[in-house]
């Protein structure tokens, strides 16, 4: 039997948008507007979003000629304009890489706001690991700041 490992982190990333909290909160509410940002690039797939506690979120993308991926979410605690919290796991074909626990807090400021971002994984064999994750995670939330400027 091969032996499993994981490796457990946790990380924040913070960034600050010159615009509402409403707006940036419908930026991930809205399936038309998550389905602009939410991609770190390579071939889209399908993308299907129930925005609410309880509620599912499945997008599979493919990197290059890579095998499928797939990213699947249950929203956990849902604030409007304040507070998002959502567990979720990514697989690689057949192979499920990580499971994580991420929490998206709006705080309104003088110039707009404030987004702090967690996330607590655990990332399974090595797969992509905490690093890449936050990389890709800082990579969205660049492109969330594309769709807020639109």
């Amino acid at each position: 039997m091969k032996e499993r490992s994981v490796t457990h982190s946790t990380y924040v990333i913070e960034r600050s948008y010159p615009t509402s909290p409403e707006r940036v909160f419908a930026a991930f509410a809205d399936p038309a507007k998550k389905s602009r940002w939410f991609s770190t690039g390579g071939q889209a797939g399908d993308f299907e979003m129930d925005f609410r506690a309880g509620g599912k979120e499945r997008k599979s993308f493919r990197i290059k000629d890579g095998p499928a991926c797939e990213n699947q979410t249950t929203y956990q605690d849902i604030l409007p304009n304040r507070r998002i919290v959502f567990v979720y796991t990514m697989s690689l074909g057949d192979t499920r890489i990580s499971s994580s626990q991420a929490t998206v807090e709006l705080l309104a400021t003088e110039n707009g706001t404030d987004l702090i971002f967690t996330e607590q994984g655990a990332f399974f064999e090595g797969a992509d690991g905490p690093q890449i994750r936050e990389a890709g995670w800082r990579q969205l939330l660049e492109k969330l700041a594309s769709e807020l400027a639109r």
